[in-house]
C-alpha cells in the first residue's frame, strides 16, 4: 500500500512524540531506570514498556493506566509524571537475560508510538556507570559525593582551622614567654654590678680607692640604696 511521505514520518517508531536514552547499563542484582519524555498533549494516555528487537513484535511488559499512579509487574515498574511530561521505567534484580532491547511507548488510537532502549548487564562485580537523563544531568553517585566532601574538608583545613591553630599557638608562647621575664633585667646596671661585688668580698678588705666613684644625686635617683662608708 503506498502512502504520502507525511504518513510514512508519522508511521516510524518514536518520530517526534517520544524521546528516550539509545542504552542504558547495570549491574547483574542491581536496578536501573529508564526515563522517556512525550509532547505535552499525551499526557492523559497510556504508556507502556516492552520487550523485543522487533518494535511490531514486542512483549509489553508494564502499563499505566491514565494516571500517575505506579504501576508494577514482577521485577518492572513505570510511573508517569504528567507534570513533567515523562515516564520512568525501572528494572529491579537484573539478570544477565534480562539483556535486550526494550522500548518506551504511548498507546494511541491508530498507531503506539515507541523509542528502543537497549538494556546491558554486566556481570557482578564489575563497575558500571548508569546513564543519564535526556533532558539534563543525573544526581551524583556516591563516589563523587565523598569526593567533593573531602575536597571540601581539606580546604577547610588548610584555610580555617590551621590559621586558628597557629594564632592561638603565638598567643600562648608569647604569655608564657612575658611571664619569664626577670624582674632584675628592669634593676640598674651599676647596682647588680656592685651588689654582686659585695657579695663575693669582704668589704672590709677591699681597697676602697678601687671602688667606683657614685655621685649621691643619681645615685638616689637610680634607687640603688647602697651607701659607702669611707673610714
Amino acid at each position: 500500500m503506498w502512502l504520502p511521505p507525511a504518513m510514512l514520518l508519522l508511521s516510524l517508531p518514536g518520530c517526534f512524540s517520544l524521546q528516550g536514552p539509545e542504552s542504558v547499563r547495570g549491574s547483574e542484582g542491581g536496578s536501573v531506570t529508564v526515563r522517556c519524555r512525550y509532547k505535552p498533549r499525551w499526557k492523559i494516555y497510556n504508556k507502556w514498556w516492552c520487550r523485543g528487537a522487533k518494535w511490531h513484535a514486542c512483549t509489553i511488559l508494564v502499563k499505566t493506566r491514565g494516571s500517575e499512579q505506579e504501576e508494577k509487574s514482577g521485577r518492572v515498574s513505570i510511573r508517569d509524571n504528567q507534570r513533567d511530561w515523562s515516564f520512568e521505567v525501572t528494572m529491579k534484580e537484573l539478570r544477565q537475560d534480562d539483556a535486550d532491547t526494550y522500548w518506551c511507548g504511548i498507546e494511541k488510537t491508530l498507531t503506539d508510538d515507541g523509542t528502543p532502549v537497549k538494556v546491558t548487564v554486566d556481570p557482578v562485580g564489575t563497575v558500571t556507570m548508569s546513564s543519564k537523563p535526556l533532558d539534563g544531568p543525573s544526581n551524583e553517585s556516591s563516589i563523587e559525593v565523598s569526593l567533593s566532601y573531602t575536597r571540601t574538608h581539606y580546604l577547610l583545613l588548610a584555610f580555617v582551622k590551621v590559621p586558628i591553630l597557629l594564632a592561638l599557638v603565638g598567643v600562648v608562647l608569647w604569655m608564657k614567654e612575658s611571664q619569664r621575664v626577670p624582674k632584675e633585667q628592669w634593676g640598674h646596671p651599676l647596682c647588680k654590678n656592685l651588689n654582686s661585688e659585695l657579695l663575693t668580698k669582704d668589704i672590709r678588705e677591699m681597697d676602697v680607692h678601687r671602688l667606683p666613684t657614685l655621685d649621691p644625686v643619681s645615685d638616689r635617683e637610680e634607687g640603688c640604696g647602697i651607701n659607702v662608708v669611707v673610714p
